[in-house]
């Protein structure tokens, strides 16, 4: 199953996972290179991404190119067996270009022109830009397209990171067009953002503008707009690049890494996705323990299950939290292999060698600053080993689980809005919440985008889906009616894909096929909570729900005498449709999780000991099916009772390890 160019395995030797990291040789002198490549093939590095910050070295000026440094570092990495990732090297104009054309600087929504100086300083609509970058591309895409070292194009780098929204000149005229392609007349825009509301009213698209700074709340509408053009934007971006490379060079995959880690939240991923050859991460680890397996999944449902690549994590402490502290003992193993026991293909770094000045100096690296003689080189290589021996795993799918959550960037955009009920609600918090929940419960769980299949899944939990356009209702409706178990929150259903409100009464979309009816929302304050009577208790939200069909089951009530029910569950056709009127926390879910699984069908996967404790995720390929078993806790945990042969690990599951078994 090793069909991607970027699953290199040169001849004569097994399969393996790409190990690697981005590389920069331009920050150090030419004797450097030689060590690295030595110390690469100690720690069985067999990947790197080149050229990524490049840009001002491969164009000093206007009319001057250098290539002989890169020509010279290409054929190093290929000579020595390491697949070379090649970067666009788009991301950062050089200092020449912003004076010379100020005109491609992004411009704030209260009007200032951001600076060079650091990185992504580039209108993702300037036209002067674009046309800058792309004979950039073009040249790379000729001079290295026929070079066999070469196993990916790498555009761009992190798309959107710092310059997602722009409310340019250039903006607003791309922001029109992009309107005028969706709605067609100025009719049907008016109709979309309610511009009766405040006497809004557009005579014609060229009255439009990005909702910059205003006096009072922005139209909603134009807001969500302006979020789903600045993510296509980036992707019109990524496809323009795509298109010269894949016309100069044909056969070899191009992709660009996404940032779905934490609240990163300016791209539709799902989206973008369809336009690469192979999705691509970058993940940084942050203080919840679950959150890195949650993002992990959700890479995998935007790569439809199929192998990615794990283009950056770090190997140690990072430099742009408030308080950067390093990994524990066995953290660096066990991030990386729960990255790829949701798939990944690929480990690999920012970056090869930890910077000695610069704005990352202090970020960790596979070689620190302290050279070759440290724990954390040692940790590297010993790494490099691990992934060696799991060769079989390369190229197989994540295996589908009987649980899967939905994951909806327009839910997340149009949610967080200002203008709404409550300025606590956060989106990604409540999908990471149930994920924890089921994951405590011994089941694995997949998150996948609202176009995914769902009919191999036996209970669905759609969290805070606020967006639901008419499709995606039916779609859940016969979802559950043709036997698959529904599980939907408040604040879900209450909207359609021009934010406007589904009338008749809440969860609008979702008010009938859960049987129930809210008149008003009763969110709470910071700090308040709501008791229910199965002993949970609720915060952020609460609504006085009313049940409204005779089949509903009341899985919980509030305490308080206003409310009543908090938790249904009503049969339909074949299957269920479950509501939840409150955010549980982990704590909460904990009681309602399983009585929702055995509804539905579901059987922990996971004997009870080890619940709550260890994450179990698998892959499945030609050579069989492997379980990753993932000690979520700072203690060892016993594997006895597990079938299989331990790749990796054994029965006694370290504290903070992984133990790797086929099955």
């Amino acid at each position: 199953m090793q069909n991607h160019r970027w699953l290199r395995t040169p001849d004569g030797t097994a399969p393996r996972i790409s190990f690697g990291a981005d590389y920069n040789p331009d920050q150090w002198p030419r004797e450097v290179w030689d060590d690295d490549v030595r110390l690469m093939k100690k720690a069985g590095v067999d990947v790197v991404s080149v050229a990524i910050f490049s840009w001002a070295k491969l164009q000093p000026n206007a009319d001057t190119w250098d290539f002989a440094w890169l020509d010279e570092l290409i054929d190093l990495m290929h000579d020595n067996g390491i697949g070379v990732d090649l970067a666009t090297a788009t991301a950062s104009p050089p200092p020449w270009l912003t004076m010379a054309h100020p005109e491609v600087l992004p411009v704030t929504a209260e009007g200032n022109t951001l600076s060079q100086g650091a990185r992504q300083h580039w209108r993702p609509t300037s036209p002067v830009f674009r046309r800058h970058a792309l004979t950039l591309v073009e040249k790379l895409a000729e001079r290295y397209g026929s070079h066999p070292g070469i196993v990916a194009w790498h555009v761009n780098n992190e798309l959107g990171c710092h310059n997602a929204y722009d409310y340019s000149d250039d903006a607003a005229r791309a922001f029109r067009a992009w309107l005028a392609a969706r709605y067609d007349t100025i009719e049907g825009l008016n109709h979309a953002w309610g511009t009766a509301f405040w006497s809004q009213a557009y005579g014609s698209f060229e009255e439009v503008l990005p909702p910059r700074l205003a006096a009072s709340f922005p139209n909603p509408t134009q807001q969500l707009d302006f979020l789903r053009f600045s993510s296509d934007a980036l992707t019109d971006h990524l496809v323009a690049e795509r298109e010269i490379l894949t016309r100069i060079t044909p056969d070899i995959p191009v992709t660009t890494n996404f940032m779905i880690v934490g609240d990163t939240r300016h791209a539709d991923y799902a989206a973008m996705a369809r336009e690469i050859d192979f999705v691509s991460n970058d993940h940084y680890v942050t203080q919840d323990r679950d959150e890195l397996a949650f993002s992990a999944a959700i890479t995998s449902g935007v790569a439809r299950h199929r192998p990615w690549f794990l283009m950056e994590h770090s190997t140690s402490a990072v430099n742009w939290q408030p308080v950067n502290r390093p990994k524990r003992s066995g953290e660096l193993v066990r991030d990386s292999l729960t990255h790829v026991a949701h798939g990944a293909d690929a480990v690999c770094y920012f970056q090869w060698r930890q910077s000695e000045a610069g704005a990352e100096k202090y970020h960790s690296a596979m070689v620190p600053h302290g050279g070759e003689d440290t724990r954390l080189f040692r940790d590297v290589v010993g790494l490099g080993g691990i992934l060696q021996g799991l060769g079989d795993v390369v190229g197989s799918d994540r295996e589908p689980a009987e649980v899967a959550i939905l994951f909806d960037w327009h839910s997340w955009w149009g949610s967080e809005l200002d203008s709404h009920p409550t300025e606590l609600l956060r989106y990604r918090r409540e999908a990471l919440e149930w994920w924890t929940a089921l994951v405590d419960a011994g089941v694995r769980v997949d998150v996948v985008p609202t176009d995914a299949d769902l009919a191999g899944y036996r209970m669905v939990v759609a969290p805070v889906l606020y967006s639901v356009p008419a499709a995606l209702r039916d779609r859940l409706e016969a979802y559950a009616t043709g036997g698959g178990h529904l599980v939907t929150t408040y604040f879900s259903g209450i909207v359609d894909e021009n934010d406007h409100v589904w009338l008749g009464g809440y969860p609008g979309a979702f008010r009938e096929l859960l049987g129930v009816r809210v008149e008003e929302f009763r969110p709470l304050y910071e700090g308040e909570g709501v008791a229910l009577s199965n002993g949970a208790s609720g915060s952020v939200w609460s609504e006085p729900v009313d049940v409204v069909a005779d089949d509903v089951e009341i899985l919980a009530s509030y305490e308080h005498d206003e409310l009543g029910a908090a938790v249904t569950r009503r049969p339909v056709g074949s299957g269920s449709a479950a509501y939840v009127s409150t955010r549980l926390g982990v704590v909460g879910l904990a009681r309602l999780v399983p009585e929702l699984l055995a509804g539905a069908g579901v059987a922990p996967e996971l004997p009870e000991p080890l619940r709550g404790s260890v994450e179990l995720a698998s892959r499945r390929g030609a050579a069989g099916r492997f379980d990753f078993y993932i000690n979520r806790t700072d203690e060892p945990v016993s594997l006895d009772g597990v079938a299989g042969a331990f790749l990796h690990g054994s029965a006694e599951l370290a504290a903070r390890g992984v133990a790797v078994v086929r099955a």
